[in-house]
């Protein structure tokens, strides 16, 4: 058994072998030769992030490895299971070879012969991505307190950064202004800021997808391993974009709760007129606790999969 990189041509053996070895998993999508030519078209696809093990010549397995981390199973031809051992190991070698910190997986939470083989070779559940939903007719009312929402200004990113660094995915201030001022999917309008009167400094702030064209919340499968775009916490991560995602960000304390009211009032205000959008979605991480017990309380839980890390 030998394991190189990428090589061209090896896209139709990458979709065969995932097709072979994955179609019995639920809810399993074939994948095409195309949709991998299509990634491996990109700007920036490196070659050497592409693992295959070849036996007698041939790619009858591989590995995929992304630049934020992101692993995936090393797929087998039935017959060469055994390889995956191997290749997950050379894969993971080579990320910390190059500075990686740790590696991660996603996948659904029922894919469970996939997430036991991870469990077993060092990796541990991190958190659950929960997808959370509410219907426009369940929206609040605009409350009367004594705050006013803003668009973003000049100046917020450093003080948003600070208010929940740990489960903000972004890893610098910079690298989150570059996400919610420069993000090809959404514009900066998408952002308002909560402010108390007196003090002007954000208290919080959200981010509204409105774009009509985006996928249907409550017709996507929510258990899918899919980060959502415009979800604090998705920063560098491949995600899907969700018409009508609504996401805020403040201090992860019990108080949030009352931040997190104005903010969806402000955005059920934003959507009273809109006949594209039948409501909010919603992605957040179960580490994020008291995030979480709003979501819970206030939306209506749709599915959701486990993300499992390794730490170098």
């Amino acid at each position: 058994m030998d394991i190189r990189t990428f090589q061209p041509g090896d896209e139709q053996h990458q979709a065969a072998i995932y097709n072979e070895a994955a179609a019995a998993l639920p809810k399993f999508k074939p994948a095409t030769t195309q949709e991998v030519l299509r990634r491996t078209a990109a700007r920036d696809f490196d070659p050497s992030m592409r693992l295959f093990a070849l036996v007698e010549g041939q790619p009858v397995a591989y590995a995929v490895f992304n630049p934020n981390g992101r692993v995936s199973y090393p797929w087998c031809r039935h017959g060469h299971e055994a390889l995956a051992e191997p290749l997950l190991e050379r894969m993971l070698a080579t990320m910390r070879q190059r500075g990686f910190g740790k590696a991660f997986a996603a996948y659904r939470g029922d894919w469970t012969s996939v997430l036991e083989f991870f469990k077993q070779h060092g990796f541990k559940v991190a958190r659950e991505m929960v997808n959370y939903f509410m219907d426009i007719f369940d929206m609040p009312t605009v409350p009367a307190r004594r705050s006013h929402i803003t668009p973003l200004r000049p100046g917020d990113i450093a003080t948003l950064f600070t208010l929940a660094p740990q489960v903000v995915g972004a890893r610098t201030a910079l690298e989150l202004e570059q996400y919610l001022c420069h993000n090809p999917y959404f514009p900066p309008e998408a952002i308002f800021v909560l402010r108390g009167t007196k003090d002007p400094a954000p208290r919080g702030a959200a981010l509204l997808i409105t774009e009509p064209t985006y996928a249907d919340p409550k017709v996507v499968d929510s258990a899918m391993p899919c980060f959502r775009l415009g979800a604090f916490g998705t920063e560098g991560m491949q995600t899907k974009r969700i018409k009508g995602m609504f996401s805020f960000l403040c201090p992860d304390e019990p108080r949030c709760g009352a931040v997190a009211v104005d903010l969806v009032s402000h955005a059920a205000n934003l959507l009273s007129d809109s006949d594209d959008i039948s409501g909010l979605a919603a992605q957040v991480p179960s580490d994020a606790s008291n995030w979480l017990r709003y979501y819970q309380s206030n939306f209506r839980r749709q599915g959701s999969f486990p993300v499992l890390e390794c730490k170098f």
